[in-house]
């Protein structure tokens, strides 16, 4: 009987620590998760000023406008760039002196020897201009040569330079204007190709030479852009033709 009595309350301890063990257990875990709350409510409570920050709207993402060009990214370690081309695919024009030596001219005035030019290149003229070309004497009627091989462009009559041919080069890279003309060569047109010391003109007094002062005015341009004939960076044609 004592035994029984001794059991059941080894029974009701057990029960009873089990109870106790399962209660602080319970009591622990809650004590953690109460714990750690601040810190998720700091963490929110930090983020939340920057996240209603990115949707408000004053600074919310806009979208791109497809009319605006893209912005290009930038390459630190990219190798330079080479020098980009002109508009249309026209690289730059060659500097004048890089055709001193190589351009083989003939003086464009029939019977004119090279030693008889003189330089006018920088000659003052009417309304501050300089004259960018060369006069070469001759009288009326003489014949005008092409200075070289190339396609005759445009044959204007101008209010300065008065019966005018354009030139083109064959590389296509240089204007020869030949200006104060008497008349053209039979059978010259915009677009015939024409060989050095062909017939393309008459020496005359045409435009502003003024009456009687008969001569042809000679210029070569640099173009970038042939289709543009008449616009140019002048240069020397004295050096071309004088030995």
């Amino acid at each position: 009987m004592a035994a029984d009595v001794t059991r059941a309350r080894l029974f009701v301890l057990l029960i009873v620590a089990v109870v106790f063990a399962g209660l602080a257990l319970f009591l622990r875990m809650r004590a953690r998760q109460t714990s750690s709350t601040p810190a998720i409510t700091s963490l929110t409570a930090t983020a939340s000023p920057a996240s209603s920050a990115t949707t408000s709207p004053a600074t919310a993402a806009v979208p791109l406008d497809p009319t605006l060009p893209t912005p290009s990214p930038i390459y630190s370690n990219a190798s330079p760039s080479p020098v980009p081309a002109e508009p249309g695919g026209i690289q730059p024009v060659a500097p004048a002196n890089s055709f001193v030596g190589s351009l083989k001219l003939v003086v464009p005035v029939a019977g004119v020897k090279p030693e008889q030019l003189l330089d006018t290149f920088a000659d003052a003229r009417s309304e501050g201009r300089v004259h960018d070309a060369i006069d070469i004497p001759a009288a009326a009627g003489t014949p005008v040569v092409a200075a070289a091989d190339g396609e005759i462009v445009k044959l204007f009559q101008s209010d300065r330079g008065g019966t005018t041919i354009y030139q083109l080069s064959t590389d296509r890279k240089l204007i020869f204007y030949y200006a104060h003309l008497q008349r053209y060569a039979d059978g010259l047109m915009a677009g015939k190709v024409v060989r050095q010391g062909e017939v393309i003109a008459y020496v005359g007094d045409t435009g502003n030479a003024g009456a009687g002062n008969f001569h042809l005015h000679f210029s070569i341009a640099i173009v970038a852009d042939p289709k543009r004939y008449w616009e140019g960076t002048n240069i020397n044609p004295y050096p071309l033709m004088h030995p």
